[in-house]
């Protein structure tokens, strides 16, 4: 907690801004990538979430008060960051969030960066029909390894609402993979 405290006092200095900001992507990209990743599905899409994010964060330090964790923050900002990205690109191609989704999931098999095998994609096939909320808790929880109270900061819901949301993710997830 105390490195985290004094990571924050630089950010938000201007003498050591520069540097403490390397340790903090350093320290965060990797997470986040893969946050972001999950959310988006294109290797491009989330590299060019991640870099507005750490552009947001860099913007913003000082703004940030301390009443949350930093990753918190990080994850909120990564969030929306990622919706603005699938809202942008369903208005472009005038289609609907879910449209622009499943797009981005059917360019997924072709995507060089995609590591995953046939299992991996129907899975995330079962988890693009989730609505937005129960993706994201779905997302923080199974491949995040996020707990409640960490994922209830950064979402800023109850950790009751979330078990309900990933239990009822997970069961529309089983029955997807079940029927098909």
């Amino acid at each position: 907690m105390t490195e985290e405290l004094e990571l924050i006092s630089q950010l938000q200095s201007k003498g050591n801004k520069d540097a403490a900001f390397r340790v903090l992507v350093a320290q965060y990209k990797e997470r986040l990538y893969w946050h972001i990743r999950n959310i988006v599905k294109s290797h491009d899409d989330a590299d060019d979430v991640l870099q507005n994010t750490f552009i947001k964060v860099y913007k913003n330090i000082e703004k940030f008060k301390g009443e949350s964790k930093l990753y918190s923050w990080l994850y909120r900002i990564a969030i929306n960051e990622a919706i603005t990205l699938i809202n942008k690109n369903a208005k472009l191609l005038q289609i609907t969030n879910e449209e622009a989704q499943n797009l981005a999931l059917n360019n997924l098999e072709s995507d060089v960066y995609f590591e995953g095998d046939a299992i991996q994609l129907k899975l995330q096939k079962a988890i693009a029909t989730l609505p937005e909320k129960q993706q994201l808790v779905f997302n923080m929880k199974y491949f995040q390894e996020l707990k409640y109270n960490e994922m209830s900061q950064i979402l800023e819901t109850s950790e009751g609402a979330l078990k309900a949301s990933y239990h009822i993710a997970a069961k529309k997830i089983e029955a997807y993979l079940k029927n098909n």
